[in-house]
């Protein structure tokens, strides 16, 4: 029999334990080891297991017994018990234990025994075990003796079975507790969320106590068990059975601990206290069961009220104020994972439980758990532009976890580290959105960055300068020869805006010399350190080079310049907003980094220069220098003949100066040098308020605060930072504004409205170069800013993609950006043209052009300070933009809605709510609140697998969404939700379709195919800001308050129209009175002009009662030195009120001019009657129509470009097979509004009313015939395609192509007749194969054009061949041939009578007209190939003289004469 066989322990591999017959002493022994002839593993293992020994001669000479030892595992594990349970030496540490006098856990240092804790541990694991085994379990009671050392642990649990194991043949409480690697968890294939797992536990506690008892109940065999083991588990006493009734089980440990073995005497305080805190691990980590502790309840009810133990103040705290609680983040994600979250100060710390053991070391649970919080909390900072690292962020949290395991493995037997891999743990825990909420409004952000900070200080002394006579390495430094030296305290460092700046500078140091004086030009302007990080600060090179530049060390503290290289900085800037900005920039820099410098008298300087110089006429040495614009303005007005006695010269910047004038500021740099007081506390509070980004609302009381027209007084020597701010930097915040708001009434920032200025006042019409609008601007209306930047703005007006503009003000011609970038993808702009949209001039009426009040800049009258639009625009396009303490986002709406509503409050009514709208969005836009709306894509599903995606969300782009596709097909951040994509998107539809597994479509259809993909954008109306019509910046609660606050003042200014226009046909009808009069009066001799002076004809006049009328000049605008200069030679020309009279030629003595001027006197005495008969209500609804018709022209015109892209794509789809079905779903799926307009359009090709010349005004032919081809043309060319033939001409009923021509023969004066072309469209038979358009009548050549008319009886038989039928246009058609019409004009001296076109034409000269030909466009998918040609050789009417009657209904089809 083996040793294993002979001492009972059931530790044989071989045959089974045999337990030796029973003596009848109470009390037996284990059995003493023997020696067998069966040799087990054990054996073998000994050999392995006991030592070595020394191999040297001496210990050869020992014998071989002596050296070569076996153990049995009980010898083991008293030997070495470190193995098992952990150092058998007290030992000092930092422990969280419970003070029982604050109910908290504290942290303090405490002395303890490893070991001992361990095997109580154990224990007390086991008790939380049988929760797993039995849910029913309520109760588990802790009793420590101090004074015996007894310590027990009771569960209410189901007991253990009182029966013999058939196998071990001794009864199974005995096995379990009484023999070594005995385990219920052996089973590997058994999913168990257990503690125990190596068959050691509770056979250690009871192997390392003195006394250890088993007591259990089992219900079932109605048995009560109970057994004592003594001397470390090497006496095992007979159980004591006995009968038990009581339905309830338990099991009760009670031990004491063997503690000679723990080099311990009894149990002490620190031992207890860490004992204490493990009965408290297991209330707050095991939910349903009360925990008693020496027979009071544990007051823990769950996890979360555990880990406020670590958290919340300690109870009846006496130190005052008391201690602030930490924030604590918690969440129960199922049942096996509870995580709370909590900030810690410096260092990672945690407080983790796999199974209800406590991992003190954590493990792979707590680095699943903190990894993700680290993650999302790097990925949601990251729009702060702060470089964080992971270390950062996870050494600032405190990670509380309770998690359950399927069969966990530790590092060792002491259970401190989970090593088991993330992928085995059997479940899972996703950090949710609302959790990382919760993290983010804590304190972490905070913390991590503070030590982002610190670490990017240090790295910030890398570019600490030093006081050195030479610095080598800076670009754009011209050093003092004197700085760095002993005489560096005297020596200034120039600080240029630029290098025209810095040539100024070098001129002026030729009076003053370079020993004392160094410059460093500025690259733009200075970071605004306040609320830069410090790794944007390290990263600045002007920071670094200035750092370096005067020997500023980072972190010093200055209360003087004697340690630096330079003992002044001088500021010299443009002396413009601008240039103050800079000033605040470099005031705001070292008040943030080196604010003692501040304080130091005469270290900030600025340098300034005239902004203004009038330099009298008639004596040049008599010079005014301005330095403000509102102080020149001020002396201006109050001057007498100011623009006629001196000469204005503006400086807009440094560059304007010459050197002359540099040498002579230089001569006088005591006056122009002004020195910055020393800083105050209000000066810092000033400097704080103006750039610490925080501060927003006190920036708008600021701005709201200031008084316009005053201006720093520059005769004082020293200005104050507070002057400096309320006076000067003012002026570039309000600038600021100005520039990044709109105004409420016309909708525009002021670089879009001098690029409308421009466009209106040049009458660009035909294309222009982007490239080449731009310097107009810039020269006409005075734009000072960047190239670039006009640039961009007038590409963003001609945009018309999806999410951009929904009135286009200028047309795009060429790529002006499409929906794939956002309009990043635009040509360079001398790539691309644009010109003035035909509805341009309808929205912005050139009537209301005299009621504005126009600006003046550089002595030049520029854009108007608003236009009044007869609509709001700044509800059409939308605006946004960022200024100074205000911001603004306006969404687009629909400008059919916004007349509506227009006239309703023409009604009385109230404005209707409007949602935003986009031209050719075919998402929708829901509202979510009273100022919040949901944009959403189009997204549904087409098969089981696929997914179709044919419209995104607002300004979600079409290229950045599919670069977000690709991620989605990758498991790099996180599982795939996609598994293929098929692109197939243009310029202007979105077509996308996604494959998915069936995993992913369920879990795609569970979130919601919107939030899973990414569909859905919000926009916002909480900040509508514009400036109202008294410049004030106002913010808006809707848009229907936005339509009441201009309709008012719209209202007003249709009034002041009619009264303009009154006014004018008032004076047209006296003038027109006068003439007729004046020419009768010749006739029948009444009044004699022949051979008379001039002053007695003009006395005849006078006394005839002829009213005077003077000839018209220019206004004179104060400022303005053009129109001075028009204004004196007008009053310097020889001429009176009467020439118009006397001006007139002598063919007006003709009785057909006399018939003419009376038929003039008649329509003008009409006209004005028909306005006087008006109200501004019926003035501004003719507005509305004209503008709503070319309004539902533009979008017709949009939707059939998009059906034809759909129709395009569909083609090709169909010739690889597939897809048909679904590109006809999505060409219905245009919304109900924009298919009638296009139906009517396309309805209105085949009923046209042919032009009526007596009928009054009517839109030019050429235009109808355009507007109808826009929606004709693409069916036409569909058609074509689909047959690949023309049909025959006997399929149609056409009729006759007839193009004539017109003239106006009001008198018989020569006067050139207009080309009127009349429109013929062919009316298609019921169920013929297409519709024959204008396209195919031009394409085919068949159309004659007729010479003009010069007598109707003379050539009617030439007329009657010239409108007979035109042959049925086929492509064999011969093509007639090419004529050259020629423009010519009557030569007249009347002032009315020498227009040939009234149409607000100057053009005068003789010149042919060449074939008309199509501008060229770049293509717009099929909307924009093969267009027809249209001749627009009409006349325009004289009341449809503005600017839109030269252009077409759809801008698509305007073509030009060369």
């Amino acid at each position: 029999m083996s040793d294993y066989e002979s001492d009972g322990s059931a530790f044989s591999l071989g045959d089974s334990p045999v337990r030796p017959k029973a003596k009848p002493a109470a009390v037996r022994k284990a059995p003493a080891k023997k020696t067998g002839s069966k040799q087990t593993i054990d054996d073998v293992f000994a050999d392995y297991a006991t030592d070595s020994g020394n191999t040297s001669a001496s210990a050869r000479r020992e014998k071989v017994e002596d050296i070569y030892k076996k153990k049995t595992p009980l010898e083991h594990i008293l030997l070495r018990p470190d193995t098992y349970i952990g150092s058998v030496e007290p030992i000092d540490a930092d422990m969280w234990v419970m003070d029982m006098s604050t109910k908290r856990m504290a942290y303090r240092k405490l002395t303890y025994t490893p070991g001992l804790y361990k095997i109580v541990d154990e224990i007390l694991v086991n008790a939380a075990d049988n929760k797993v085994r039995d849910p029913t379990m309520r109760k588990i009671e802790v009793t420590i003796n101090k004074e015996t050392g007894e310590i027990s642990v009771l569960n209410d649990g189901k007991g253990i079975p009182v029966e013999i194991h058939k196998e071990e043949k001794v009864y199974v409480p005995e096995m379990i507790f009484g023999h070594l690697l005995t385990s219920s968890n052996y089973n590997d294939d058994q999913k168990k969320i257990t503690g125990g797992r190596n068959g050691y536990g509770a056979k250690l506690c009871n192997i390392f106590s003195t006394e250890f008892t088993v007591e259990t109940a089992d219900s079932s065999e109605k048995k009560k068990y109970k057994q004592l083991f003594t001397d470390n588990m090497k006496t095992i006493n007979k159980p004591s059975i006995t009968k038990y009734n009581n339905k309830s089980e338990y099991t009760k440990i009670s031990f004491k601990p063997d503690f000679a073995k723990f080099n311990m005497t009894h149990l002490d305080d620190d031992t207890v206290a860490l004992i204490t805190r493990r009965v408290y691990d297991l209330a707050g980590t095991i939910p349903g069961i009360r925990v008693l502790l020496n027979g009071e309840v544990i007051p823990i009810r769950n996890f979360k009220s555990y880990v406020e133990l670590y958290l919340l103040p300690p109870v009846n705290s006496e130190e005052p104020g008391g201690i602030k609680s930490q924030d604590i983040v918690y969440k129960r994600f199922n049942d096996r994972w509870e995580v709370a979250f909590a900030v810690s100060e410096g260092q990672f710390n945690q407080v983790s439980f796999v199974n209800n053991i406590n991992t003190v070391r954590g493990g792979t649970h707590v680095n699943y758990i903190a990894d993700q919080i680290v993650k999302n909390f790097i990925a949601t900072n990251k729009k702060n532009k702060v470089n964080i690292k992971p270390h950062q962020v996870k050494n600032n949290i405190w990670l509380f976890v309770n998690s359950h395991i399927t069969n966990p493995a530790f590092d060792s037997q002491t259970k401190e580290t989970l090593t088991l891999r993330v992928s085995a743990f059997g479940s899972k825990c996703e950090i949710t959105d609302d959790f990382m909420k919760g993290v983010a409004k804590s304190d972490l952000k905070d913390m991590v960055e503070m030590m982002v900070r610190r670490r990017e200080e240090r790295d910030l002394k890398k570019t600490d300068g030093s006081r050195t006579s030479r610095i080598t390495g800076i670009d754009k430094l011209d050093d003092a020869n004197m700085a760095g030296t002993a005489k560096s305290k005297e020596c200034t460092l120039i600080l240029t805006e630029g290098d025209s700046a810095k040539a100024l500078a070098v001129a002026g140091l030729g009076v003053q010399g370079r020993d004392k004086f160094g410059i460093f030009t500025l690259r733009g302007k200075p970071l605004n350190v306040r609320d830069a990080s410090a790794r944007q600060i390290g990263d600045n090179q002007e920071f670094t080079n200035i750092k370096r530049i005067m020997g500023l060390k980072h972190g010093a503290k200055y209360s003087s310049a004697d340690q630096l290289r330079y003992g002044h900085i001088l500021i010299m800037a443009d002396q413009d907003v601008d240039g103050s900005h800079i000033k605040g920039l470099l005031l705001n820099m070292f008040d943030s980094m080196y604010p003692g410098l501040l304080e130091v008298n005469g270290f900030m300087q600025q340098f300034i220069t005239p902004v203004v110089r009038a330099t009298n006429n008639r004596n040049k040495k008599l010079i005014h220098n301005f330095y403000t614009e509102a102080e020149y303005k001020k002396w201006f007005e109050s001057e007498p003949n100011a623009a006629k006695n001196w000469t204005i010269k503006y400086y807009k910047g440094l560059g304007t100066s010459k050197e002359a004038d540099a040498r002579e500021y230089f001569k006088k740099l005591d006056f122009h040098r002004k020195t910055f007081a020393p800083a105050q506390s209000e000066d810092r509070r000033l400097l704080d308020m103006a750039f610490n980004k925080k501060k927003a609302d006190d920036r708008k009381e600021w701005l709201a605060s200031y008084q316009p027209g005053e201006w720093i007084d520059n005769n004082q020597t020293s200005v104050s930072v507070q002057e400096f701010i309320n006076k000067e930097l003012v002026l570039f915040s309000i600038d600021d504004n100005s520039r990044s708001i709109p105004s409420v009434v016309d909708g525009l920032k002021p670089g879009q409205r001098k690029i409308l200025w421009t466009s209106l006042v040049n009458n660009i019409k035909s294309e222009i170069k982007v490239v080449a609008l731009q310097g107009k601007v810039t020269e006409k209306a005075a734009y000072h800013h960047g190239d670039q930047s006009l640039v961009a703005t007038i590409v963003n007006m001609a945009q018309d993609y999806v999410g951009s503009n929904n009135i286009n003000l200028l047309v795009p011609e060429g790529s002006f950006g499409t929906r794939l970038l956002g309009g990043k993808d635009a040509a360079s702009a001398r790539y691309i043209s644009t010109f003035l949209s035909a509805i341009t001039r309808s929205i912005f009426h050139k009537n209301d052009d005299a009621l504005l009040e126009n600006l003046t800049d550089d002595g030049k009258v520029v854009e108007p300070r608003w236009y009044v639009p007869v609509i709001p625009m700044v509800l059409v396009n939308g605006a946004d933009g960022i200024g100074t303490g205000w911001s603004t986002s306006i969404p687009n709406y629909n400008p059919t809605d916004i007349i509506n509503n227009i006239r309703r409050l023409m009604r009385g009514e109230e404005p209707e709510t409007m949602v935003p709208w986009y031209r050719g969005f075919r998402g929708m836009i829901e509202r979510v609140s009273s100022d919040r709306f949901r944009t959403l894509g189009t997204i549904e599903k087409i098969s089981d697998d696929q997914l179709h995606i044919s419209e995104l969300p607002i300004r979600v782009w079409t290229d950045t969404y599919k670069a977000l596709l690709n991620t989605w097909m990758t498991s790099d951040k996180g599982p795939a939700i996609i598994k293929d994509f098929r692109y197939n998107s243009s310029t202007l539809t979105a077509d996308i379709v996604l494959k998915l597994t069936p995993d992913q479509m369920q879990k795609a259809e569970a979130e919601g195919f919107d939030k899973r993909f990414k569909l859905s954008s919000t926009i916002a109306t909480s900040n509508m800001v514009c400036f109202d019509r008294e410049g004030r910046l106002r913010k808006y609660g809707s848009a229907e308050e936005i339509i009441s606050d201009f309709y008012s003042l719209r209202l007003r200014y249709y009034q002041l129209r009619k009264e303009k226009l009154a006014e004018q046909l008032g004076r047209e009808l006296q003038r027109a009175d006068n003439r007729a009069r004046f020419v009768l009066e010749i006739i029948q001799k009444k009044l004699a002009i022949n051979n008379r002076k001039r002053a007695d004809i003009i006395k005849d006049l006078r006394d005839r009662d002829y009213t005077p009328i003077p000839k018209e000049v220019k206004v004179r605008v104060a400022g303005d030195l053009d129109s001075e200069e028009a204004a004196d030679r007008a009053a310097s020309e020889d001429s009176s009120d009467y020439d118009y009279l006397l001006s007139m030629p002598i063919w007006n003595l003709t009785l057909e001019k006399v018939q003419k001027l009376l038929q003039e006197k008649g329509d003008i005495q009409l006209k004005l009657e028909q306005l006087l008969a008006k109200t501004p209500t019926d003035i501004w609804n003719e507005d509305l129509d004209i503008v709503e018709k070319q309004w539902n022209d533009m979008v017709a015109e949009y939707e059939q470009r998009l059906l034809d892209d759909e129709e395009d794509r569909r083609n090709q789809e169909g010739s690889k097979g597939k897809g048909k079905a679904r590109a006809r779903a999505r060409k219905t799926t245009v919304t109900t509004a924009t298919t009638a307009i296009a139906g009517a359009k396309r309805k209105a090709a085949t009923a046209v009313k042919t032009e009526d010349n007596g009928a009054g005004p009517s839109q030019p032919a050429a235009k109808r015939a355009k507007s109808i081809s826009s929606v004709s043309k693409t069916a036409a060319r569909r058609q074509a395609s689909t047959n690949g033939t023309t049909n025959d001409a006997s399929e149609m009923d056409i009729k006759p192509s007839v193009i004539s021509l017109g003239s106006d023969l009001e008198d018989s004066d020569d006067d050139s007749k207009n080309l009127i072309l009349k429109r013929v469209v062919a009316r298609p038979k019921l169920g013929a194969g297409r519709q024959t358009t204008l396209s195919d009548m031009f394409s085919s050549r068949k159309a004659t054009v007729a010479p003009p008319e010069s007598s109707r009886a003379t050539t009617s038989a030439a007329s009657t061949s010239r409108t007979s039928p035109a042959p049925t246009a086929t492509p064999a058609a011969a093509a007639p041939k090419k004529r050259v019409l020629k423009r010519s004009k009557i030569i007249d001296s009347d002032d009315e009578d020498n227009e040939v076109f009234k149409n607000g034409s100057d053009e005068s000269d003789d010149e042919p007209i060449s074939p008309i030909k199509p501008r060229a466009r770049a293509p717009r998918g099929r909307a924009s190939a093969n267009k027809p040609v249209y001749v627009n050789i009409s006349e325009d009417d004289d009341d449809n003289d503005d600017a839109s009657d030269n252009f077409d209904d759809d801008d698509d089809d305007d073509f030009e004469m060369d």
